[in-house]
C-alpha cells in the first residue's frame, strides 16, 4: 500500500508529464471544421488510445526498452522532434482542413495522431509510468495504483478536452487560425525543450 504522500507525488508527476492543458491547443488545432459530435469522438477515441499506450508501458515498458537497449532519454527527444514538425504545421499550415479530406477519416487519424501520440500518451508520459513503477515493477498493487492515478488524470483531460467545443464557437475561424498559430509556437518552444532535456539526460549538453 502507498503512502499518501507518494500517492500525491504519483499524481502530481502524471498530471505534468501528461498534461491536459497543454494538449487543448493541438486539439483545438486539429478538430477545427470538425462538427460538435466528431470532435467528442476524436477526444474520447484519443483519451482511450492514450490509456492504452501508457498501461502497455506500466506494465511492460521497461522490459521492452532493456531487451531493445535503449536509452530511456531517446524516447524524449524523439518525441520533441515530432512535437516540433507538427508544431510547424501549426504555425504555416492551412488554418482550415483541406476540403477533400473526408471528416470520418479525420476524426479516425487525428484521434491517434497527434492528440492521443505524442500529445496526450507523450514520450515523457510512457517514462514516467516506466520509472514510477521501475524499482519494483512487479508488483501489482502499486502498477494498479499508478494505474488508476493515471486514469483520473486521463478522465479529466478528456473533460477538459471536451469544453473545447463551446471554445471553437465562440472563437469563430479567425480566432481559430490565430490560436492555432500562437500555440504552434508554444508547442515548438516545448518541443525544443524536451530535446534539449533529452541531450542533458544522456550527457550530450551541459545542465542549463
Amino acid at each position: 500500500m502507498l503512502a499518501p504522500a507518494q500517492i500525491l507525488q504519483e499524481f502530481v508527476t502524471l498530471w505534468v508529464v501528461i498534461d491536459p492543458i497543454g494538449t487543448l491547443p493541438v486539439f483545438l488545432a486539429v478538430t477545427t471544421g470538425l462538427s460538435a459530435a466528431q470532435r467528442r469522438a476524436v477526444a474520447t477515441r484519443a483519451v482511450a488510445v492514450a490509456f492504452g499506450v501508457l498501461v502497455l508501458f506500466l506494465l511492460a515498458g521497461q522490459m521492452v526498452l532493456e531487451a531493445l537497449g535503449l536509452a530511456l532519454p531517446s524516447f524524449q527527444i524523439a518525441g520533441g522532434i515530432i512535437l516540433f514538425l507538427f508544431a510547424l504545421t501549426m504555425i504555416f499550415g492551412h488554418s482550415k482542413p483541406e476540403e477533400e479530406i473526408a471528416a470520418a477519416e479525420r476524426v479516425s487519424r487525428t484521434s491517434v495522431f497527434p492528440v492521443a501520440i505524442p500529445s496526450i500518451a507523450s514520450p515523457g508520459a510512457m517514462l514516467a509510468v516506466v520509472v514510477l513503477t521501475d524499482n519494483d515493477r512487479f508488483s501489482l498493487a502499486h502498477q494498479a495504483m499508478t494505474g488508476a492515478l493515471m486514469g483520473v488524470v486521463l478522465l479529466c483531460t478528456l473533460v477538459i478536452l471536451l469544453a473545447a467545443a463551446p471554445l471553437h464557437r465562440v472563437l469563430g475561424a479567425t480566432g481559430e487560425a490565430v490560436i492555432s498559430r500562437v500555440m504552434g509556437m508554444i508547442l515548438a518552444a516545448v518541443a525544443v525543450d524536451a530535446v534539449l532535456r533529452g541531450l542533458v539526460t544522456l550527457g550530450a549538453l551541459a545542465p542549463f
